[in-house]
Formats: structure tokens, C-alpha cells, sequence
């Protein structure tokens, strides 16, 4: 069984002083509500029901940690953190709603130590959105690096998904060399591999 597969609920926290304050490293996923972002993070940990997506979209307005592995030193404590940022996005979520998602998810992006990477999960068909974008404005300047994953690539024929990803990854590349991106599909298990990879290196675990 890989580290992944191991993968477990921590805690949730929908204000900045309940976050874990342990140190570990953290790689965090963020996207557009309807991006599937529960689906991949289940999809790349191998387990079913890991992330849960709400059925109200844009509902969810925690931050949820997942456990990866053990700690060296103490097998009490994990190695690192995966942790689900609220989706973003969605039309219908009140004001006072997005008013808060804002400052704690931006205060959380720009300012979050233990934070080694963001996975930007975008929907292939309709990548770098006006909220992306905002989203990789406020994490570019803390200098680390952002891995995009382009869902849904199994509704692209071959060039149209070419052209996604090149695209893309100019859009990242404007914003520093640190930057990738690829294509994912959850349903095709396309890019599983790689995803794993990449979390698995951001995290200081391979």
C-alpha cells in the first residue's frame, strides 16, 4: 500500500487560529466548485471517500486536513498534510459567505509557513478563469511553486487538450519557472501517476 492510499482525516477548521500549528508540510488543493477537486484528491490517494463534495456547491467553506504517512521521529504524529481548500466560485453563496472564503482562504494562501505548494485543479475545457487567476496572484509571490491540474481531459479530443496545456502553461509561466501544469482525468485515471508524483515531491516525501 502506498504512503497515499494511507492517507487520512485529521481535522477541519473554518477560521485561521483552529489550523493545525505542528510544522508539517502542507500541499494544498484548491479550484473552481464544479472543477472536481474532492474527485481528484480521492482519486490520487486511491480512496474512495476520502474528500467529500458537497451537495450544495460552494457550501463547504472549511479548510480539511488530511494525514499523509508518519513522522519520523513520532509515529503519533504524520509526516505532512493534504489539505482541501473550499471551493471557490459559485454563484449563489451569500455574501457574507464570500466575504469570509476570502480573507481566510487568501490570508491562508499568502501567509501559511508549513504551505510548500498549491495544486490549482481547473476544468480542462475551461482553464485559468478570471478566480484562477486571483488565486495564483495571491500564492505566486510567496516564490512556490503551483501544479495545475487540468480535470475532465477525457472530455477533450487529443489536439483540444494539447492546446489546453500549452496554454496553460504559459499562463503559469507568467507568473515565475516554478510552475507546471498536466492533464488529469479522474474518470479515465489519466495522469494519476504523475499527480502522485508531484504531491509526493511538494511534500518533501519522495
Amino acid at each position: 500500500m502506498s504512503i497515499l492510499q494511507q492517507t487520512r482525516f485529521f481535522t477541519t477548521a473554518d477560521q485561521l487560529h483552529q489550523l493545525p500549528m505542528l510544522g508539517l508540510p502542507e500541499v494544498a488543493f484548491a479550484g473552481r466548485s464544479n472543477a472536481g477537486k474532492s474527485t481528484a484528491i480521492n482519486v490520487i490517494c486511491q480512496q474512495g471517500r476520502l474528500a467529500f463534495s458537497s451537495k450544495t456547491p460552494g457550501r463547504t467553506q472549511h479548510l480539511n486536513f488530511f494525514a499523509v504517512g508518519k513522522h519520523a521521529e513520532d509515529e503519533e504524529l504524520p509526516a505532512a498534510f493534504l489539505v482541501d481548500l473550499p471551493g471557490y466560485g459559485y454563484a449563489k453563496v451569500a455574501r457574507e459567505s464570500k466575504a469570509h472564503w476570502e480573507e481566510t482562504l487568501s490570508t491562508y494562501i499568502r501567509h501559511r509557513n508549513p504551505l510548500q505548494a498549491l495544486i490549482l485543479i481547473m476544468d480542462a475545457r475551461r482553464p485559468l478563469t478570471d478566480l484562477d487567476i486571483q488565486m495564483i496572484e495571491w500564492f505566486a509571490p510567496t516564490g512556490k511553486p503551483i501544479h495545475a491540474l487540468l480535470t475532465k481531459a477525457d472530455k477533450l479530443n487529443r489536439s483540444e487538450s494539447n492546446a489546453a496545456l500549452l496554454s496553460t502553461k504559459r499562463g503559469l509561466a507568467a507568473y515565475g519557472d516554478k510552475h507546471t501544469a498536466q492533464l488529469f482525468s479522474s474518470l479515465k485515471k489519466t495522469g494519476v501517476e504523475e499527480a502522485q508524483e508531484h504531491v509526493l515531491r511538494l511534500l518533501g516525501l519522495k
